[in-house]
């Protein structure tokens, strides 16, 4: 199961796996506060995108298309949170105001997208050790 939380939320229990995937870090949040199993800034949206969607240059819904062209692009970073939502609860946190229209909402959705592309049975072949830094 996946699952995204503001990180301003107090971690559960139940969360399982938490790994920020946003590029700069919350503001205000201590890492022990986190309780973060990786920080993968790496499949946050590039650095234009992101600033062009606060700006209002691109609306949720171009947002999501080129995040997910941007995702499409670099499965390398993905590709390993694969292996943590089929082994349990996986919680992508996340700093974004808005808790429907972030990228953690986008990314959620490319991983459920590709776990039912490849169906229960199948696990990553490569990449599957790439999690990122320990945090």
């Amino acid at each position: 199961m996946i699952q995204c939380k503001r990180a301003y939320e107090a971690p559960a229990p139940q969360d399982g796996e938490r790994v920020l995937v946003d590029r700069m870090w919350p503001r205000n949040r201590r890492k022990d506060q986190l309780h973060l199993s990786a920080w993968l800034p790496e499949v946050a949206p590039s650095s234009a995108l992101r600033q062009a969607f606060h700006r209002g240059e691109v609306d949720y819904d171009g947002f999501c298309q080129r995040y997910r062209q941007e995702l499409a692009d670099r499965p390398q970073h993905w590709w390993g949170l694969l292996d943590k939502a089929r082994g349990g609860t996986l919680t992508l946190v996340y700093a974004f105001k808005d808790e429907q229209h972030n990228n953690a909402r986008v990314l959620a959705q490319w991983l459920e997208d590709e776990l039912d592309r490849q169906g229960p049975g199948s696990s990553p072949v490569c990449y599957a050790d790439e999690l990122g830094p320990k945090v």
